[in-house]
């Protein structure tokens, strides 16, 4: 089947063919909404064999593929291995699996040198990219703590950085400021009100960084892109499997717990263009710091632990400081739908933004009940 997607067109049954995979090609097509890699989902023709995803990776956005992927091969390998020895999982479904290439690797090249990469599908999931219970909300606290209590003890080197600086607030601030100066697309003026509201709260986002420089909070393995629909749930809204382990890499708890409560926690979509609607829901916010402390509660020390309730506002800060850059430089890296849609999502974000600063006291007080 020959599919077009981004103005190119794919053969993907000859990509499938380029992996060691089970079963026989049937159909495929796009899959999902994601803002960086062409997703697309390949059903085989037999009915006990699995279906499979298809990647066509963006090495604009991730430099090095092979470390990338070095990185997942790690982290997947080892999950598999802490499931294994759990009695009654499912390793299929608790944890993503790479499908290597014929060539031995768990990639390949086509015609054109893009990088492609192939995992089972994991059938009979939800997906959330909001969160309507806290119950949903629990159960996301406690796949991403499960995740990095399970990667605790992964041995070797450590991973590689596949996104350097990902979620370093003084190099995003200092891109920022570089291209605000800049104005390459003319955009400015028109955000003008957001690059204020940035500038006002610069400084205060920095502390996580002095912490970690101070010796206060170490360094972990975390997932650095938690946001609600990268964590799967099963069809009774348990919490099944942690996927887009592309930024898996060295970072801080409050990383992952910030991003994650950016996305739980908000009552509306991430790019609402009515700022009326947008807010955090504390109770969310309390549910999912019950399900994330009860897997970490005895690995996180008591600074990480005082400064969790700080993180989602330096996360949400963050993305939409990310947004807001990109859309001054003229949209080079997270896909749009229309002109303005990355103007429209640091909107919304800045709005959740405040909303978290007008809650901060009483989150503080939930984590420290909490812990």
């Amino acid at each position: 089947m020959v599919i077009k997607s981004e103005n190119k067109m794919h053969n993907l049954k000859e990509i499938f063919d380029c992996f060691n995979a089970e079963g026989t090609f049937s159909v495929g097509g796009p899959y999902g909404s994601g803002h960086i890699h062409d997703t697309f989902r390949v059903e085989t023709a037999e009915a006990d064999r699995d279906d499979y995803i298809l990647q066509r990776l963006n090495n604009r956005v991730f430099k090095n593929i092979p470390n990338l992927q070095n990185n997942i091969e790690r982290v997947t390998e080892h999950l598999h291995k802490k499931y294994l020895e759990i009695p009654g999982s499912d390793v299929k479904r608790e944890c993503l699996t790479l499908i290597p290439s014929r060539n031995g690797k768990s990639w390949i090249q086509d015609e054109e040198g893009k990088f492609w990469r192939m995992y089972i599908f994991i059938s009979d999931h939800r997906s959330y990219d909001i969160v309507d219970s806290p119950d949903k909300a629990f159960q996301g606290g406690k796949a991403i703590g499960k995740f990095q209590a399970m990667l605790s003890d992964l041995p070797g080197d450590p991973l590689h950085d596949t996104i350097p600086y990902f979620h370093d607030i003084e190099k995003r601030l200092e891109t920022f400021d570089r291209i605000r100066k800049a104005n390459p697309a003319g955009r400015v003026e028109a955000a003008g009100d957001e690059i204020k509201f940035a500038l006002s709260r610069a400084e205060e986002m920095k502390i996580i960084l002095q912490l970690g420089r101070e010796g206060k909070i170490p360094l972990r393995i975390t997932h650095n892109d938690t946001k609600f629909n990268n964590i799967l749930l099963d069809q009774n809204d348990k919490a099944l499997c942690v996927i887009d382990l592309d930024t898996v890499m060295p970072g801080y708890v409050h990383y992952d717990f910030g991003d994650a409560i950016r996305t739980a926690a908000n009552v509306a979509a991430e790019d609402e263009k009515d700022l009326s609607k947008v807010a955090m829901d504390i109770g969310l916010f309390k549910a999912y710091a019950e399900g994330y402390l009860s897997e970490t509660r005895e690995t996180l020390n008591s600074t990480e632990k005082e400064y969790l309730a700080f993180a989602p506002r330096l996360i949400t800060y963050t993305i939409a400081l990310r947004f807001l850059t990109d859309y001054i430089d003229g949209d080079n890296y997270f896909k749009i739908h229309h002109t303005h849609h990355n103007l429209q999502r640091a909107r919304a974000q800045f709005r959740l933004v405040e909303s978290m600063e007008e809650q901060y006291p009483e989150m503080q007080k939930i984590i420290r009940d909490l812990t």
